[in-house]
């Protein structure tokens, strides 16, 4: 139950507790690649900090490309993430994933759903921020859609696809970069990809916003 899942993890600041400096923190964002990731997200990502994926993976080649270069990949499982869509010997690994997951980080907790479960596209961002109120950001997926919505705490944001499969007008992602006292996210779009291959070349389109 999400009750559960919230006490297994989401703790408030303390108002008032002091906090040592901290180093910003990088984050990718990404979603929906559907067992296909652009080489171009790819890259970047693992130049981060950490990765986040919110769902419909796909497959552990997914998981496994973006872990290469980090301790842990924090991952959750969509409603397309089912043992008939991956492979056999994959299956233990699909077993692995959470339908939630929480990534602490300077400034507060980013928690991470696939979005299929928080109702309708309607009141969708309400009812993530009802139900995950302790959260610095929630991130979903499910959509297909990028969207970064700070007009309430938590913020809300959805990153997109990261694959080839309805990415409504290319691959994307969303970069964080957290501190103790700022959060900046970006979002990272690049144009479609050629149907077997990205073209590294391209440059992304940026978008970004700060707190």
């Amino acid at each position: 139950m999400r009750t559960s899942l919230l006490e297994e993890g989401l703790r408030a600041r303390v108002p008032g507790q002091a906090a040592a400096p901290t180093v910003p923190t990088s984050v990718a964002i990404l979603a929906d690649t559907h067992g296909w990731l652009d080489d171009r997200v790819l890259a970047e990502a693992l130049a981060c900090d950490h990765v986040v994926h919110a769902g419909d993976v796909g497959g552990a080649s997914v998981l496994a490309a973006l872990g290469g270069a980090h301790a842990g990949i924090v991952a959750v499982r969509g409603n397309n993430d089912t043992p008939g869509k991956w492979r056999a010997e994959d299956h233990a690994r699909l077993t692995e994933l959470p339908l939630v997951a929480r990534l602490d980080l300077p400034g507060g907790p980013l928690v991470v759903v696939h979005g299929d479960r928080a109702g309708p596209a309607s009141g969708r961002h309400g009812r993530l921020r009802r139900d995950y109120p302790e959260a610095r950001l929630v991130v979903y997926g499910h959509s297909h859609r990028w969207v970064i919505d700070r007009d309430a705490d938590p913020w809300v944001v959805n990153p997109g696809a990261a694959g080839r499969t309805r990415t409504f007008g290319g691959p994307s992602y969303v970069r964080l970069v957290a501190s103790r006292l700022t959060w900046d996210v970006e979002l990272r779009r690049f144009a479609p990809a050629e149907p077997r291959r990205a073209s590294p070349q391209a440059a992304p389109l940026d978008y970004s916003t700060k707190r």
